[in-house]
């Protein structure tokens, strides 16, 4: 057996493991409310690499209009037009629901940050910007 298959084999079994022991909070959402938060990570995903790649470039105002308009406080309440199924939020417990605002929070703090133009405080604020996430995808899960 080659090493790669070895490892392949290893990160396998691991995963089935992990997936088996998961001891994240399972939050169960409507389907449509669920897709909704999905597609929503993926757009955070995106805005993320762009404000990184903004304020390392050192367009950090840009960045910080980025994070406003895209992750901030300004954004909370996105999905109220959507029918109750499709929003994730009145679905989510108290504790996952407060993660996601101090999530936005975060964003709207290195928004005014970056507004500015100081690089060196927006850079050394950039983990924040995901850390809600991170602490949000290591208690709930959806799946």
């Amino acid at each position: 057996m080659t090493l790669r298959a070895a490892v392949t084999l290893a990160v396998l079994g691991l995963s089935a493991t992990a997936l088996a022991e998961d001891p994240r909070q399972l939050v169960k959402l409507p389907a449509p409310a669920e897709e909704t938060l999905r597609q929503e990570m993926r757009d955070n995903l995106v805005a993320l690499n762009e404000i990184i790649t903004l304020t390392v470039a050192g367009k950090v105002k840009e960045a910080g209009v980025v994070a406003e308009k895209k992750l901030g406080t300004s954004t909370m309440g996105q999905h109220r037009t959507k029918p109750l199924e499709a929003r994730p939020g009145p679905h989510m417990p108290p504790a996952m629901h407060e993660v996601g605002r101090q999530g936005h929070q975060a964003a709207t703090a290195f928004a005014g940050v970056a507004a500015t133009g100081d690089r060196e405080k927006a850079l050394a604020l950039l983990p924040t910007l995901n850390a809600a996430c991170i602490s949000c995808h290591l208690a709930f899960r959806v799946r």
